[in-house]
This record gives structure tokens, sequence and C-alpha cells, in this order.
């Protein structure tokens, strides 16, 4: 019996915790685009032939040379 009067208060203090933070996503446009996470991954993003990813062992080897590369991608 004596437990309730540390479980009581620790679960209104969780309850208004979590409320707090789904008040403050409400406010904070959290839920404004469920749809748009979804849809983004369908569209086919040109540039994603220059993205390509490199090992560091390349990097490191000097088989890419990160100068030149960044300087056609701010250029193009």
């Amino acid at each position: 019996m004596t437990s309730l009067i540390y479980l009581i208060p620790a679960a209104l203090l969780l309850g208004a915790l979590g409320l707090s933070g789904f008040l403050w996503a409400l406010r904070s446009g959290q839920y404004e685009d469920l749809d748009g996470a979804a849809e983004r991954i369908l569209i086919d993003s040109d540039d994603s032939a220059e993205d390509t990813p490199r090992s560091q062992s390349q990097v490191i080897s000097g088989q890419v040379d990160l100068k030149s590369e960044s300087a056609s991608r701010s250029n193009g």
C-alpha cells in the first residue's frame, strides 16, 4: 500500500511528460507531411551517379582526386 505513494505520482509524471512531448510535436509541425518521406523514395534523382560512394582505400591510395571531383560538382 505504501508503494502506491510513489507509483501514482511517478505514473502521473510520466503521463504528463508524454503529453507534453506530443503537444510539442504538434506545435513544431512534426505531423505536417506524413506522406512526403514515403513518396520521396520513389523520385529518381538525376545526380545519383555523381554520388557514388567511394571506399576509404580508394581515397587513401589517391585513386580518387577529391579536389577535382568537388570542383566539377560545384560547376555543374
